[in-house]
């Protein structure tokens, strides 16, 4: 097993799990999620065409800017919408483990399009990550002092639904061109996505009045957990399938728990660290090769994965 894009991906969602924490800070009557989310992404583009510019220098065909587009539609502007606007009305922590469907989705979307094959160890690894999560579920999120709601709940399953279409999308294009120049065409059309939504939020921001750890948290989201979590993942999905990619995502209820005990929003027991070992084994079988289960996508439309 390579440990490179896994450590890319550790990297990426301890970004993303101590997000649902820091963002709520900003969120917290300071800044406006739909604003925020333009924010986001235009610094994000900024930084990622900078980046491309000075070290990667590729064009892409005219004959992908309609996949961009939909990776930009999916993977930037129904994502992120959603995301902040869902963690505004929710809890921190429900938020992060209604992220479960992700990685179910990555893959029923993979195996219908012939690109993915379920596999007995990616099944058993998923199974292994549902039980650890509906454990933590269950000792947990009653306790949380956060009031999640059911609007808040809908649309984070909503945005875990987008995330794991775009993971499906952008993989042919991750063989084809540099993680970087994906990641930057792909903010550059969820920008024409986020403007119309967000932008009528941007004056009701008090820069002034903002305090310290309002401006701590606007920075890590800015830089963090949006321009290196996505460059993190786009550089692991560069060498592994979407599926490895989204089974990292159950980490993040884990980490999310740690930070509401740590903060004093809940008591940390021995079941949270029985469902932390359940969690990581899932990811490991994950990222190990097996048989198939049921069908499985022919030669002529599955391309060659590396193990």
């Amino acid at each position: 097993m390579r440990f490179r894009p896994h450590l890319y991906l550790l990297g990426a969602n301890l970004l993303y799990g101590v997000n649902y924490h820091i963002a709520k800070i900003a969120l917290n009557g300071w800044i406006p999620p739909l604003g925020f989310i333009v924010l986001r992404v235009v610094v994000a583009l900024i930084l990622f065409a900078l980046f491309q510019r000075m070290f990667i220098r590729e064009k892409v065909q005219r004959k992908d800017y309609p996949l961009l587009a939909l990776c930009g539609l999916f993977g930037v502007a129904i994502n992120q919408l959603c995301f902040f606007q869902g963690l505004y009305m929710t809890s921190e922590i429900h938020a992060s483990l209604i992220m479960i469907a992700t990685p179910l989705l990555v893959l029923l979307v993979g195996w219908i399009s012939g690109r993915e094959g379920i596999t007995v160890r990616k099944g058993t690894g998923i199974l292994l990550g549902a039980i650890g999560l509906a454990w933590l579920v269950g000792q947990s999120a009653g306790p949380s002092s956060r009031t999640a709601s059911l609007s808040g709940d809908l649309l984070i399953l909503v945005n875990a639904t987008s995330y794991g279409i775009y993971l499906a999308l952008v993989k042919p294009l991750m063989q084809r061109y540099h993680p970087v120049t994906v990641v930057t065409w792909v903010f550059f059309f969820g920008l024409f996505a986020v403007v119309p939504v967000g932008a009528g939020q941007l004056p009701q921001i008090e820069w002034a009045a903002l305090p310290a750890e309002v401006w701590w948290s606007i920075l890590f989201v800015l830089v963090g957990s949006t321009f290196l979590a996505y460059l993190f993942n786009m550089l692991a999905l560069k060498e592994v399938n979407a599926s490895v990619v989204s089974i990292y995502i159950y980490t993040q209820p884990l980490i999310a728990t740690l930070i509401a005990v740590l903060s004093g929003n809940d008591v940390l027991h021995w079941s949270m660290l029985g469902s932390g070992v359940l969690i990581g084994a899932g990811v490991w079988l994950v990222s190990q090769p097996g048989r198939l289960w049921q069908r499985s996508p022919s030669p002529a439309t599955l391309p060659v994965q590396k193990p």
